[in-house]
């Protein structure tokens, strides 16, 4: 459907171009406006929607085709857009604009609009006050159940959510939630205060935005109050911003792991100049980091290198690095995710301890039996490696077994004590731990076969 419409675009069949578009979700007119390669027919396409839905595409632009819209409206049309989205994404969107497009969005937008952007725009960034929205239905303990649905309906049509309704005391102290159904059936004259539940789960508005995920995640709700310091009802945050921070964070997360530093941009849209600065330092770090393998070898190059057993001992080192650089790389994948979704804290370092011990004990006695296999038969009788013999075997199976023990360890270690140190667990991952296990791996390797083969 998207290709026929796209189709219809180029040949400028407008009305044909309407009726489907008026059909469709607003987060799929908002893919088919990426696709449009021509500003002037994008520009056509988006001033066909209706007020309403033109506000909730432009919500799920990114930036760049944000900023392609806004400067093409005037600003009488920019201000009905900016009325008409809701405050969270108004906040968004003002964020990641330069400043001329800042100053007239803001000089464009009522005065209420703009008192409430401002107002967000003082919450610090990845808080709970910078991604929660002011849409939200409340009202008062004191009040009638009939007088409570009366304001419901009237002001139900600018609320990005009507399922919870937030109870305030006169003075906007958070007291009580309760749904749209408990308003719904019960008595007309009954007070409110007698049928909202007490027990709120809320947040302050400087509550890290990390937080507030894992809040949605553990009581598997779909809207939270946010307070301020006197615990006023200030704002809520809905599902739909918790799906957007998971997706920050997620991907934040994942190019940190990779050392990468994370961008803002989708790969696609990101310059070979930013993709090269966000990866060049990281692997500067690392080569440099790498030089200890390096020397570990160089000091031991008479060992590696003389005897019967030099080109065995020389031929095993990727495969002792590698195994222990993946065998860490498995164990802190497992801890930094636990850490993510609150199910692993530093009071269990022992407990995680004991457990990759375990763990690590069974992977090392599989694979260095494997090993000694390996060496004997593959190494020795079907390629006739020079040196191999039950004893070299031996030897480095022995090494394996104990770079597993130790890679396991460092990789459920390090997370956890870089979170208790305040520190990012996902910038110390895998490449990091890499490296320190193969500077560990060498050490261990290269000991014992100058104790026992040389």
């Amino acid at each position: 459907m998207k290709e026929e419409i796209l189709q219809f675009i180029e040949e400028n069949k407008w009305s044909i171009v309407k009726k489907y578009i008026l059909e469709m979700h607003g987060s799929d007119i908002a893919d088919l406006l990426d696709e449009i390669e021509s500003p002037l027919n994008l520009i056509k396409v988006f001033k066909i929607l209706p007020k309403d839905l033109g506000a909730e595409v432009f919500s799920y632009l990114d930036s760049e085709l944000q900023e392609k819209i806004v400067s093409t409206l005037s600003d009488k049309e920019l201000a009905s857009l900016i009325d008409e989205m809701f405050i969270d994404d108004a906040v968004d969107f003002v964020e990641e604009m330069p400043a001329n497009i800042v100053e007239r969005a803001l000089k464009s937008s009522n005065p209420e609009t703009r008192a409430i952007i401002n107002k967000f725009l003082k919450y610090e960034d990845y808080t709970a006050g910078s991604i929660m929205t002011t849409e939200f239905i409340d009202v008062k303990e004191n009040m009638s159940c009939s007088t409570a649905l009366k304001r419901v309906k009237k002001v139900a049509t600018n609320m990005e959510t009507i399922n919870v309704i937030y109870v305030t005391s006169p003075e906007r102290i958070l007291s009580g939630v309760m749904s749209i159904r408990d308003l719904i059936v019960a008595d007309e004259d009954e007070k409110i205060a007698n049928i909202m539940n007490e027990n709120v789960i809320y947040a302050g508005t400087d509550t890290d935005q990390e937080e507030i995920a894992r809040l949605f995640r553990h009581y598997g709700i779909l809207a939270l109050p946010i307070v301020d310091k006197e615990k006023r009802l200030v704002g809520i945050v809905t599902v739909d911003d918790v799906i957007d921070v998971i997706d920050e964070e997620a991907t934040e997360d994942i190019a940190k792991m990779a050392a990468i530093t994370p961008t803002e941009k989708p790969y696609l849209k990101t310059s070979t100049t930013k993709l090269w600065l966000t990866r060049v330092p990281w692997l500067m770090l690392l080569m440099i980091s790498a030089t200890f393998t390096g020397l570990i070898i160089n000091n031991n190059e008479s060992t590696l290198s003389s005897g019967i057993y030099g080109i065995l001992l020389t031929s095993c080192i990727p495969m002792i690095m590698g195994t222990g650089g993946n065998a860490g790389g498995q164990a802190s994948a497992t801890i930094i995710r636990g850490i993510a979704v609150n199910e692993i804290s530093f009071s269990d370092f022992l407990k995680v301890i004991w457990k990759e011990l375990r763990v690590s004990l069974l992977l090392g006695l599989s694979l260095s039996i494997v090993c000694f296999g390996k060496i004997l038969l593959i190494d020795g009788l079907i390629f006739g490696v020079a040196g191999v013999d039950a004893l070299s075997a031996l030897i480095i199976s022995i090494s394996m077994f104990v770079t597993i023990i130790l890679a396991k360890i460092v990789g459920a270690s390090l997370p956890l004590i870089a979170k208790k140190c305040h520190l990012d667990p996902a910038v110390i991952a895998s490449p990091f731990i890499t490296t320190i296990l193969d500077i560990l791996s060498l050490l261990v390797y290269c000991s014992l076969a100058t104790s026992f083969l040389i």
